[in-house]
């Protein structure tokens, strides 16, 4: 609500409640407070407050705030002054009497009087109750305790303190001037006088705060043997130290008559308030200082601690605004600056070219009004808008385009709501430019695109999809420059594009592309390109294997595709990332019905999802599995027998085949890191990518991945270890399970089934309670398959979909 609170807890539990209510938006603000106190011996004092705020929707809030405070260092007397009361609290040990009578006095505080404590009871533990008290005001006026509290007195005692609370317009309150030396000029401020135990006064500049403090203060002292011990300086009632005050520039000087605090107009630690007159600003400055004394009398020996806390602002100042235009015309934005304003002061609403958008509505429209603050608690508001927004006036010159803007800032100072608007005209001429063009065709598996060039020195970027594309991208496709155009190629399968329909043995994509103004992402041109693609999704295997592949499309983007099962809802995807999903399954299982047709038979599934995995409201996903098989057929087959003069025998040879496995930087799995690098450094959580390859030249040899683990060390038989792939499927009991990425052919990879790729999640090995392994081997067993005769076991690539029982790690 912007409103602040402040709670005065004074010693032995004297309390209240001090409440201002600033830039609140209620109309309707009320609050109730019940509070209580407690103290410890005079040294630990316990405020607790329970706030009920009643607020214009006539919803209730309550809040709960204790605190404790910690006053060990008490003197003989002790002073406070504060334009809303006047305390003085003075040692027992100072006054003197007997069993059932005392008498004492606490001076200072109340008014520039004192009040004489005149009458008491002793009990036998030694501990009394107040009975009376007499005002010298500056005649004396007895009353009872009970008198006093109804008139808002404060009167109590504990165990080693007497203290009496007052306000500075009691009817026992009175004025009393200190005489001050003619150094001081009355007229460059008000001197203050009324407080009682005397604030002093003060005088402002346009820079500078002085506040004037009389070093000696007749009133309260008794004794020729004047000595001041201490001089602090604060603000808000909290003392600063040297550091502090030289960090806000304030400075504390002390001389013969006067002890002056200096303070920078808008330093920290006071606050600005606004005001509007005839569409005119001016501000004020508000500051709480505080100064603590401490003295001493040779002819008494106590000590007296003197705290003032006063309140100080400055009259009303008038501020001109300024406007700076930042617009630079190669960006073809308007760039604009406005400032400065105090922090209550906010943006309401910009019109522009006649037409009213709140803040809001600017930054929907991408005119990014941002609000700066600075250390000084000024603020200052900027604006951006495009040259291509309608708003923008365009007049054509010859060759060049003048943009014009009307602006309106509409202002509101919170406390008041009044309004203050500042208008201005912008204005920048350009010299016409011609913007880039894009535009892309259907090649073999690829997106051809093209960005011809515009006028020169025309920035702009290009995105595919959501996606911008980053240096690391553009290598990826392709991408060069021919002076005049720039051309690359986006596969039909990158996560850059959209999969919009199957359509028999194509997959229709679609690759939605755009570009933008560098400087506010606003676009300027947008192009789509939608293509069908031959592709084999489903394959049908002699030996009755049957392999498919669903992908997650446009209409279907939430889909998780691990949940997509055939009709036996036990069969899921042996490998899934957020687009794929790879099913294999033969035909006598996972729900594979069979038909007889003339002369072939038709073995048929469906992928889709479990009735209890969708909504009422969640699109269908059926896709449907066939597979020909010919079972009339007559096949041909010529051979020659001949008399073999031995019995055929193998034999043996050297030979090798080498498996390698490495490390990729990111999942483009395009660069890799060499020997020399390891080991790599990794955050936890940080995904790394590893790909397995079988080098050789045969196709009819498929790799497959085994058992994947990692070790402390680099043998591969060491304990402890983590599993990642247990039988060619991710460890269902890691929490973070690796993911499978799919090879398809490119320039470096010319027979998929030789690589194996896969993700993680960087890990540690918890060696104890407080220690984290740092240092990870990971190790791979693989499998040879024949390709053509694809068998149980791992080169099924069949993945279960219960649970696994072999445990993830072993200790």
């Amino acid at each position: 609500l912007g409103n602040v609170m402040r709670v005065i807890a004074g010693p032995l539990g004297l309390n209240f409640l001090e409440v201002s209510v600033g830039y609140s938006k209620l109309a309707d603000l009320s609050i109730k407070y019940f509070g209580t106190a407690s103290v410890d011996e005079d040294r630990d004092f316990t405020t607790t407050l329970n706030l009920r705020v009643y607020g214009a929707a006539d919803e209730e809030e309550t809040y709960h705030v204790s605190d404790t405070c910690h006053y060990p260092a008490w003197a003989s007397r002790e002073i406070i002054c504060d334009p809303d009361y006047m305390e003085a609290s003075e040692c027992r040990r100072l006054l003197h009497g007997g069993r059932g009578h005392i008498e004492g006095h606490i001076w200072g505080g109340l008014g520039g009087g004192g009040g004489q404590i005149k009458a008491g009871t002793l009990d036998v533990e030694g501990a009394f109750q107040i009975k009376a008290i007499v005002f010298f005001s500056p005649d004396e006026r007895p009353m009872s305790v009970t008198q006093a509290l109804g008139k808002g007195y404060g009167v109590t005692n504990g165990p080693t303190r007497l203290v009496v609370r007052g306000s500075p317009t009691a009817p026992e309150a009175y004025q009393q001037d200190v005489s001050e030396p003619d150094s001081l000029e009355r007229n460059r401020g008000p001197l203050i006088t009324n407080l009682g135990s005397f604030a002093g006064g003060f005088s402002v500049t346009d820079n500078t705060i002085s506040w004037f403090m009389p070093r000696h203060i007749d009133p309260l002292i008794s004794a020729d043997g004047f000595k001041l011990l201490e001089v602090h300086m604060g603000v808000n009632g909290q003392r600063l130290d040297a550091e502090e005050m030289a960090a806000r520039q304030y400075t504390l000087v002390i001389n013969d008559v006067h002890i002056i605090t200096k303070i920078p107009v808008g330093a920290i630690g006071g606050y600005m308030k606004s005001a509007v007159k005839d569409n005119e600003y001016y501000t004020s400055y508000t500051i709480a200082p505080m100064l603590e004394l401490l003295w001493a009398e040779d002819m008494t020996g106590e000590v007296t601690r003197y705290k003032v806390l006063f309140s100080i602002t400055t009259p009303m100042a008038h501020m001109q605004p300024q406007l700076i235009d930042n617009t630079v015309q190669g960006e073809h934005l308007f760039r604009v600056s406005l400032g400065t304003f105090a922090a209550d002061v906010v943006l309401w609403n910009i019109t522009l070219s006649g037409v009213v958008l709140s803040v809001a509505e600017c930054n929907a429209r991408g005119f990014n009004v941002q609000e700066l603050g600075s250390q000084n608690g000024f603020k200052t508001f900027t604006l951006q808008v495009p040259f291509t927004d309608p708003l923008v006036l365009k007049t054509n010159e010859e060759g060049t385009t003048l943009y014009s803007l009307h602006l309106v800032f509409g202002l509101h100072v919170l406390h008041d709501s009044s309004p203050l608007a500042y208008a201005v005209d912008l204005d920048s001429r350009a010299v016409d430019q011609v913007a880039p063009v894009l535009s892309g065709s259907c090649a073999h598996e690829v997106f051809d695109i093209i960005v011809n060039y515009g006028t020169p020195d025309f920035h702009f970027q290009i995105f595919l999809g959501k996606r911008s594309l980053t240096p690391t991208l553009a290598q990826q496709y392709g991408l060069t420059d021919h002076g005049t155009h720039i051309a690359f190629a986006v596969p039909f399968t990158d996560q850059s594009a959209v999969f919009e329909v199957i359509e028999h043995s194509h997959i229709k994509s679609r690759l939605d592309m755009a570009l933008r103004y560098p400087e506010t992402s606003e676009v300027f041109q947008a192009f789509s390109v939608s293509c069908s693609f031959p592709s084999t999704l489903t394959e049908c295997y002699p030996n009755g294997t049957m392999t498919a592949m669903a992908v997650k499309f446009e209409s279907v983007p939430t889909m998780n595709l691990s949940q997509l099962t055939l009709n036996d809802p036990t069969c899921g995807p042996v490998y899934t990332d957020d687009r794929f999903a790879s099913f294999t399954f033969s035909v006598n299982s996972c729900g594979t019905t069979r038909k007889f047709l003339s002369n072939v038979l038709l073995y048929e599934n469906e992928i889709s999802l479990p009735e209890s995995m969708t909504g009422v409201d969640d699109p269908e996903y059926e896709l449907k599995v066939k597979c020909y098989y010919a079972y009339n057929a007559t096949n041909s087959l010529s051979f020659i027998a001949a008399h073999a003069n031995n019995e055929p025998y193998a034999e043996p040879a050297g030979g090798g085949l080498e498996v390698v496995i490495r490390m990729a930087s990111d999942e483009s799995y395009t660069m890799f890191h060499g020997p020399e690098e390891y080991p790599i450094p990794k955050y936890l959580q940080e995904p790394f990518f590893f790909e397995v390859e079988l080098i050789s030249t045969n196709p009819h040899v498929s790799l497959e991945l085994e058992n994947c683990w990692a070790t402390l060390t680099a043998d591969s038989s060491s304990l402890p270890r983590w599993n990642l792939i247990i039988n060619g499927c991710p460890n269902l009991l890691d929490p973070n399970r690796v993911v499978f990425h799919p090879v398809y052919t490119d320039s470096r990879v010319q027979i998929p089934s030789h690589y194996k790729r896969f993700e993680g999640q960087m890990f540690a090995f918890a060696m104890d309670q407080d220690f984290l392994s740092d240092q990870l081997f990971v190790h791979c067993d693989v499998v040879l398959c024949d390709a053509n005769n694809i068998m149980d076991g791992p080169c099924s690539g069949q993945c279960p979909s219960h649970g696994n029982e072999i445990d993830g790690m072993y200790d």
